[in-house]
């Protein structure tokens, strides 16, 4: 792993690898890379994060990841040597508030829109002090400090500028209000094609839909904050998917490289950090390709590849 990416996962002063990471970016190096869970458990989320990310997401909207799954993957991930970040299914903010007390080392919040909508997130996420008047987070966070290698006092003192609030901009609306909405720092280009009336894996190929993420990156440098791309999907990188030697990726790897692909121009287009994988897509990716290979076998046609069962080379 490159010693550009290998920042401690919290600095003495508190200041975790994600925020690190994200500076790193904004300064015009190397960009925050993470990757995306979608499955619960502590095993999995712990191996998941000692493979080199900077951060790695646990995902309570779409993923099938509850409450109790939650708090083990955010310690999970922590010990595996990455920043754990979660990703609620709305901005409410109980919601907010359980994945703090866990440990989480930034929020995602899908569908802002608004302004007003950011400052409420915002505010939930902030303990109550001289500089957030308005915060609204209790301060009962039991087993957040451990994340953060803190004691309690210190987490409390910290914790306001050392967490990430991320908000994804995903909407028609949203793109309307994206220069207004002072914490822009997560863009999610499928639910934003969708809105407009796309099918959203379609997002790469729409000149609407490219514009308006062109338009929400310039807002978010703007406004000296970070931006982020979702790095996953089926229409983009399929030319070179295909002209891959031996035909190694074709469609049953498609997607996992064609993140790959995405990830690696999101970079050179600006953006301070993405995901280049999640466990959903690796899982299927791997499995269906090893059962198309056994089943080649048995049928005779491995194309002289009979020698390799496992796909080791």
């Amino acid at each position: 792993m490159s010693t550009e990416y290998s920042s401690a996962i919290v600095s003495a002063s508190g200041k975790t690898r994600l925020r690190a990471t994200l500076e790193r970016a904004q300064k015009g190096g190397a960009p925050s890379v993470g990757q995306w869970l979608e499955f619960p458990g502590f095993t999995l989320s712990r191996t998941v994060a000692s493979l080199g990310s900077d951060w790695v997401l646990v995902d309570c909207e779409h993923g099938n990841i509850g409450d109790n799954e939650m708090y083990l993957a955010v310690g999970a991930i922590f010990a595996g040597g990455a920043s754990p970040i979660v990703r609620i299914p709305s901005d409410e903010p109980w919601m907010v508030k359980r994945a703090l007390d866990a440990g989480a080392h930034g929020i995602m919040i899908p569908m802002c829109e608004t302004p007003e909508q950011a400052a409420a997130i915002v505010n939930a996420m902030k303990y109550p002090s001289k500089e957030w008047p308005k915060g609204i987070r209790g301060a009962g966070a039991m087993f957040a400090p451990a994340n953060f290698s803190q004691n309690g006092g210190e987490y409390l003192t910290t914790a306001n500028s050392n967490i990430m609030v991320i908000v994804q901009i995903e909407s028609r609306l949203a793109v309307e209000n994206c220069e207004k909405i002072a914490a822009t720092d997560g863009i999610g280009p499928n639910d934003l094609a969708a809105s407009m009336g796309y099918f959203a894996p379609d997002h790469a190929k729409i000149p609407e839909v490219q514009e308006a993420i062109a338009r929400v990156l310039k807002a978010t440098k703007e406004a000296g904050k970070f931006a982020g791309h979702f790095a996953l999907s089926a229409d983009t990188g399929k030319s070179e998917i295909e002209e891959t030697p031996r035909g190694i990726f074709k469609c049953e790897r498609a997607l996992l490289i064609m993140g790959l692909y995405i990830a690696a121009a999101k970079a050179k287009q600006g953006f301070h950090f993405m995901n280049c994988g999640a466990d959903i897509v690796a899982v299927t990716a791997w499995m269906s390709a090893e059962m198309k290979k056994f089943k080649d076998l048995l049928s005779g046609s491995s194309n002289g590849d009979a020698g390799n069962i496992t796909g080791y080379h």
